[in-house]
């Protein structure tokens, strides 16, 4: 129980006991000054039945007593059973479940109390570590044994690290090392000595599987969390491209120039200024023509730059955290633009996409029924959608929050299908309920066998696994017409329409199911009938 919780039980307790002792003072100054003793004597010798009524309030009393006793039991029991579900609560939420490490957010609390803490001495140094390949390992031998060899190498590490450092998981194979009170050199020494623990031979039931790692570390003056973990970030990449094994950050290797640095100042102030905007792109059903979904596309109307699309910012917003704002800004915007299309008689899913660090954010699913319910729409107006390499990151991770949202009714699409190296066996497993076929090869399967063969393949898959299947990237008359030959059940691209801005998108439907020869509906102008 905390602290506060305590005084306040405390000061009732203390308040009720004073109400006790007055009222009883009270009972004895009143039968001193009028002999309430006598009364009941005089009451009763009268034929007043004082005593029978003495002994039901006594044995009453002696019941509420058993009663009250019992139910304050239970109270407590109760109240314990809470506590203990709030305190593991919390726990879960900063710890890591498969290493029992703790979490991003515990470890970044961690590094702002360590900055406070130091003042004017030297920085804590951060050190980042990614396991080379582990992707592969998640695809070839399954992600049971990827989760073995994570929590092999979280014991490694915790056995490693020295006595004051603060060690994480922070996502997928990613781990985070916290050292406070050492120089730059030190700090070197320390992760060279992590990393080579953590390089050795893991022997799993039957197998022995190389471990190789890189490693960035963090150095120089920072007085922001975020700066910190950027450096670390910054040097885990050298590291990664040089395959130099470890890198310690400088000024030579950083390519966070002063534009890009505003930049990242500019996009934290358009998440809060208006200046994101959404756009939308149909998806049709292939077999009626009608307009049954659109995709929302962020852009970024740039006072200075002009409309900048999602690839001039997005790597960005991935590298210093940003993306999980932008990724609630699609969502208020698209939910609210879907709530007007209704009221004007369009009803449409609309589908978001998540990036890698959305699939593992365990407030995502409490965060999309919060603004669902804002805006008034069911989970099934929405689609949410992941690629198959974010998928394999961390696929114990994905897996919880894609079950959380499968819960709470929102639809889930594999954006991408095809590009990653998802087996077959994990794609099986995911509560997914759409494909999208790449536009790579449905941009070149009226002219190339294998692409034609490759997408005619993905939608008996798809159909096999009662999944419905997207296209992106029509952009001919021909490969409409193939699509619609192989079964496909909804397309996307420039043939149909481009993406366009939410108050245009009604007269985009209305025009482009006029196109396709779509009847009109009494209830919703240029839809099918049903």
């Amino acid at each position: 129980m905390a602290d506060d919780d305590r005084t306040d039980l405390r000061r009732g307790v203390a308040c009720e006991a004073a109400a006790v002792v007055a009222l009883t003072a009270g009972v004895v100054a009143a039968s001193v000054a009028w002999n309430l003793p006598g009364l009941f004597v005089s009451w009763s010798a009268a034929g007043w039945p004082v005593d029978h009524v003495v002994l039901v309030l006594g044995v009453s009393h002696l019941f509420m007593m058993v009663f009250g006793a019992r139910r304050g039991a239970q109270l407590k029991r109760e109240h314990d059973a809470r506590r203990a579900a709030e305190t593991e609560a919390a726990h879960r939420a900063q710890h890591d479940q498969l290493t029992g490490l703790p979490s991003r957010t515990a470890f970044s609390a961690a590094l702002e109390d360590a900055l406070a803490a130091a003042g004017d001495g030297p920085t804590p140094v951060v050190a980042l570590l990614d396991l080379d390949r582990f992707g592969d390992v998640n695809a070839t031998l399954g992600y049971q044994t990827g989760n073995a060899l994570l929590q092999v190498v979280a014991e490694r590490l915790r056995s490693a690290v020295p006595a004051g450092a603060a060690l994480a998981r922070l996502g997928g194979d990613e781990f985070g090392v916290l050292l406070t009170g050492v120089d730059a050199d030190q700090a070197g020494l320390l992760a060279e000595g992590l990393l080579a623990c953590v390089c050795r031979p893991v022997e799993l039931d039957d197998l022995e599987l190389d471990v190789e790692a890189a490693m960035g570390v963090s150095a120089g003056t920072a007085h922001d969390a975020q700066e910190v973990l950027r450096r670390a970030d910054v040097a885990f990449s050298a590291a990664r491209s040089g395959r130099s094994g470890i890198a310690r950050w400088s000024p030579g290797i950083d390519t966070f120039d002063a534009d890009r640095l505003r930049l990242h100042g500019e996009l934290r102030r358009a998440c809060r200024t208006g200046e994101l905007r959404v756009h939308y792109q149909p998806q049709v059903e292939l077999r009626s023509g009608r307009v049954v979904a659109v995709e929302a596309l962020l852009r970024w109307e740039h006072p200075r730059r002009g409309l900048l699309l999602p690839g001039a910012f997005i790597d960005l917003a991935e590298q210093t955290g940003l993306v999980r704002e932008l990724t609630d800004v699609v969502l208020r915007q698209a939910l609210a633009d879907s709530t007007r299309w209704r009221a004007a008689g369009l009803s449409l899913r609309v589908a978001v996409n998540l990036s890698a660090r959305s699939l593992t954010d365990p407030d995502l699913p409490s965060r999309v029924a919060v603004l669902l319910a804002e805006a008034g729409r069911s989970p099934r107006d929405l689609e949410l959608e992941l690629t198959e390499t974010a998928a394999m990151e961390d696929p114990v991770r994905a897996g919880e929050v894609l079950g959380r949202l499968r819960a709470l009714g929102v639809g889930l699409a594999v954006d991408d299908f095809g590009t990653g190296h998802a087996s077959l066996a994990y794609l099986a497993r995911l509560p997914v309920h759409t494909l999208k076929i790449d536009r790579s090869f449905v941009l070149t399967m009226h002219d190339q066998t294998g692409s034609r063969t490759i997408v005619r393949s993905i939608i008996d898959l798809a159909h096999g696994l009662g999944l419905r299947v997207v296209a992106e990237g029509v952009e001919t008359a021909d490969a409409w017409l193939d699509l619609v030959a192989h079964g496909c059940d909804d397309a996307q691209g420039f043939w149909m329409s481009p993406a366009v801005p939410a108050e245009d998108l009604t007269r985009v439907v209305a025009d482009l199911e006029q196109r396709l020869g779509v009847t009109a509906s009494p209830d919703r102008a240029g839809a099918p009938a049903h």
